[in-house]
């Protein structure tokens, strides 16, 4: 997933200009003019490492003479100790620039690994592990970049590009048959799937056209009969009570994907840490 980078330095530019307001009154007051220094980020917690660019535009948006490089990849398993950035130049922009950065790299990093650990979870049963839009407001791109480089997959980015029609939609349009076909007549170019609660909606989805159904809080007895019943004729999605300790029942069902919500909004943040070194 590609990130605009007219974005990623417009969201860089408010995260600095709310933490720097008027001036980093503390580097200002210490950090004598000309200083130069050389910092290294290292990961300090096993996981997968993501959002280097956004760290990265962080330092060159406070000074674009900073020199930048990286010393571990991103999108893969590591161990902690290791470095993961070098920059090198003037001390009081490294410093200043120093919270910004990390902040986005440990959210995203934090991200990555969660997802990482899900997809290593249900490694060999086929089924794929999807992000929802429990994101933080204005971060998505950022945070469903992060999913894709723990190894997850994007679910829709927002409410315009797919339609997803939940139990309310269902209660609003009287009943799920009606939702789909007048989803289906609305916008037929669309993907389109429909959250279904019980055995007897799956099989008004199937009977309506709806190609994707969601099985929502359904337990592995439930979902594997749906998923022998479906027999392949509508992809299925297992959603609701997913975590560590019960996504590898819910995937071993038959389900082609299982979506989890705490990968974006209960990810905690990867421990990373920036020491910096005076140059002579």
């Amino acid at each position: 997933m590609s990130l605009d980078p007219s974005f990623v330095a417009d969201v860089v530019a408010r995260a600095l200009a709310e933490d720097v307001g008027t001036g980093d009154v503390t580097t200002q007051a210490i950090v004598s003019h000309g200083a130069r220094a050389v910092a290294t980020i290292t990961q300090k917690a096993p996981g997968v490492v993501y959002g280097l660019d956004i760290a990265e535009a962080a330092f060159r948006q406070v000074d674009g003479e900073l020199q930048l490089e990286r010393l571990a990849p991103e999108g893969v398993w590591q161990e902690p100790g290791t470095p993961v950035l070098r920059i090198t130049g003037a001390a009081a922009a490294i410093l200043t620039a120093e919270r910004t950065a990390l902040n986005f790299l440990q959210r995203l990093s934090g991200v990555a690994t969660l997802t990482a650990r899900y997809v290593r979870a249900i490694d060999g049963t086929g089924a794929r592990v999807l992000d929802t839009r429990k994101t933080t407001p204005t971060l998505r791109p950022l945070e469903k970049a992060a999913v894709l480089a723990g190894g997850g997959t994007s679910h829709r980015f927002g409410l315009f590009d797919m339609v997803l029609i939940k139990e309310n939609h269902v209660a609003a349009a009287g009943g799920v048959g009606n939702a789909v076909r007048a989803a289906r007549a609305a916008f037929p170019d669309l993907p389109l799937e429909i959250e279904a609660q019980t055995a007897a909606e799956v099989r008004e989805a199937l009977e309506a056209g709806a190609p994707r159904i969601l099985l929502d809080h359904m337990t592995p007895d439930e979902m594997r009969a749906i998923a022998t019943e479906v027999a392949g004729r509508a992809e299925l999605e297992a959603s609701g009570n997913i975590d560590l300790d019960t996504i590898r029942a819910a995937a071993e069902t038959g389900v082609d994907s299982v979506s989890v919500g705490a990968l974006t909004h209960s990810a905690p943040a990867l421990d990373l840490s920036l020491i910096l070194e005076r140059l002579p």
